[in-house]
C-alpha cells in the first residue's frame, strides 16, 4: 500500500512525534465519512491516507486531517477536521 505523506514524513516519524509505537498505516480502501454538526446525514470523504492510533484514526482528504474512530463494521467516522498539518493533527490525539 502506497501512502503520500506529507514531505518529510514517514511511518516512524508519526510513531515518534505521536509517541504510539504501534501506530499503523490502514488500507484506505474502505468507507470513510464525517459527521455534519446539527445534521443526520454524514459527508463522504475520499482519503488518500489513514493512520491508525490506538482507537483513534486520522485520515486525510482534501488536505486536510480528520480525527475520528473505526466503526464495528471497518469505516471510519469523523467528528472533525483538525487542519492541514499533521504535527498539529496528532497533537490532537
Amino acid at each position: 500500500m502506497d501512502a503520500d505523506f506529507p514531505d518529510g514524513w514517514t511511518i516512524g516519524r508519526v510513531r515518534s512525534v505521536s509517541g504510539d509505537a504501534e501506530a499503523l498505516l490502514l488500507s484506505f480502501e474502505r468507507l470513510v465519512v464525517v459527521e455534519q454538526y446539527g445534521a443526520a446525514d454524514y459527508d463522504v470523504l475520499q482519503p488518500d491516507v489513514i493512520l491508525a492510533f490506538h482507537d483513534l484514526r486520522l485520515a486525510r482528504a482534501d488536505d486536510d486531517w480528520f480525527m475520528g474512530q473505526l466503526d464495528a463494521d471497518g469505516s471510519v467516522v469523523c467528528w472533525a477536521s483538525y487542519g492541514p498539518d499533521l504535527a498539529e493533527a496528532i497533537r490532537g490525539l
